[in-house]
Order: C-alpha cells, then sequence, then structure tokens
C-alpha cells in the first residue's frame, strides 16, 4: 500500500501588502512624534520665541520632512496653547500667557512641596550626593542661561527622586510647558541665577539637616519666586506676552502689533 501524500498547505492570502502598509503608518507616527517633540523643544527653550511666524514649507525643510506631520505637529501643539494658528492668516508661536503660568505654578508647587514632605528618613547617599555636586555646578562662572536651566531642572528631578516619587517628574515637565519659557525669559540676568542657586542651597541644606517643614517652606518660596522674575520681564517686554489681542494684523507679513 503506496503512503497517502498529504496536498501542500496553501497560504489563504499574501500579506505582504498588509505589512507594507503597516510598517508606511509606523513610520509616519514616529515622523509626526519626532517633529513634534523637536518642535515642543524650540518653543520652550525659547529657539523659537513668542510670536515667532511659523511656516509649514520652511519647517518641513529645515527637519527634512513632508509639511503633513508638520501641520500635524502644529495642530498638537495648538492644543496645549504653545502655538496659535489664524486661518488665513497664519501659525506662531504663542506669546506666554500669565494666566497659563500660574496654572502651571500650581501644578508644580502641588506636586513637589508634596513630594518634599514625604522624604524618608533615611535618604540615598547617591541622590545626595548628586544634588550636592548639582549645586556645585551651577555656581560655576561663565554658566548660560541655558546650560543653568537644565541643572535647575535636574536639581528638581533629583529632589523628587529623594523622595521615591521621581516617576512624577515627566508628569510636572509635561505641565510646566508655559512655565517653563516664561522662567527662560528671565534668567539672563546673573543676578537671577545667583539668586536661585542660593535658594537651591538653603532647601538642600535644610533637608540634609532633617528640618523638613522648614525645607517645605524654603521651596515653596523658591517655585514662586519665578511669577515675580514674569512681573519684570512682561514690564520690560510687553511684547513677549500675551495681551487679548485675538489675531496679528495681515500686512504684506502677518505680524502682532
Amino acid at each position: 500500500m503506496s503512503a497517502r501524500s498529504w496536498p501542500t498547505p496553501r497560504r489563504c492570502c499574501d500579506t505582504s501588502h498588509y505589512s507594507a502598509a503597516m510598517a508606511a503608518v509606523r513610520d509616519s507616527r514616529t515622523t509626526r512624534a519626532r517633529v513634534y517633540e523637536t518642535l515642543r523643544r524650540q518653543v520652550v527653550t525659547l529657539e523659537l520665541p513668542p510670536g515667532a511666524a511659523l511656516s509649514e514649507n520652511e519647517l518641513s525643510a529645515t527637519l527634512g520632512v513632508s509639511r503633513t506631520p508638520v501641520r500635524e505637529a502644529l495642530i498638537l501643539l495648538a492644543e496645549e496653547g504653545l502655538v496659535q494658528v489664524f486661518p488665513q492668516v497664519g501659525s506662531f508661536v504663542s506669546r506666554v500667557d500669565p494666566r497659563r503660568v500660574a496654572d502651571a505654578q500650581f501644578i508644580r508647587e502641588a506636586v513637589e512641596l508634596a513630594a518634599l514632605a514625604d522624604l524618608p528618613a533615611h535618604l540615598d547617599p547617591d541622590l545626595v550626593r548628586e544634588l550636592q555636586d548639582n549645586v556645585e555646578r551651577q555656581r560655576r562662572p561663565g554658566l548660560d542661561a541655558r546650560a543653568f536651566f537644565d541643572l535647575d531642572e535636574l536639581f528638581h528631578a533629583s529632589l523628587l527622586q529623594l523622595s521615591g516619587h521621581g516617576n512624577a517628574w515627566p508628569v510636572v515637565q509635561r505641565a510646566k510647558a508655559h512655565l517653563d519659557r516664561a522662567r527662560q525669559l528671565g534668567l539672563d540676568e546673573a543676578h537671577v541665577q545667583e539668586s536661585r542657586v542660593s535658594e537651591h542651597e538653603e532647601v538642600l541644606r535644610a533637608v540634609l539637616d532633617g528640618r523638613q517643614e522648614e525645607a517645605v517652606d524654603l521651596l515653596r518660596t523658591h517655585l514662586r519666586a519665578v511669577l515675580a522674575d514674569v512681573d519684570r520681564v512682561r514690564e520690560e517686554s510687553p511684547h513677549l506676552f500675551h495681551d487679548g489681542t485675538l489675531a496679528p494684523t495681515r500686512r504684506s507679513i502677518a505680524v502682532w502689533t
């Protein structure tokens, strides 16, 4: 009796087109996310200053992408209030809105003060050394505003880690974009940096000495100091701040007056 032969299984369908389509979707999402993060960083760091006009054509050429991910990124940034889109006029980096700054400050205070009030009895020695080293680096002569801002961010993130709430930092970061723009506008003057370093030192000293309630009070005062900086910069450079103007004036180029 001859051995029975079984038919070769047939593929039910060709999935190559499906796989290619899915890969294209993933690439599209990756590109959009990259463009969004790049533009968001440039807005928050003032590389794209308040009131700057945004051209989809120029941005797509600079970033080496098509206009679609740029347009999608601008829509996302508009939802965050970092960009304003005016039909028939154009897209612009939003001017700093003091109300949004105050809201971001409220969120930041709520998280950072609660975390500092929840410090463990025994502090991580490695994190303590990192905080001490951070403050020393803040005092280095010739530190520009951007480098100081980065160290300031790291100091506050490390404080959250010290309390065991380091995972809350990304939430704080996303919430305080408007606040960060205002903070950086006020960091250009040397005496402002000097004041912030001294405040960091006082907070850290109180933490290490076990004066927890005092540390919380010092941190609250430190965090609120930025509001005074915002008022000062607003008086000096009112064109960088939202004043209720609904839209730019359309001329040969679109501008805010």
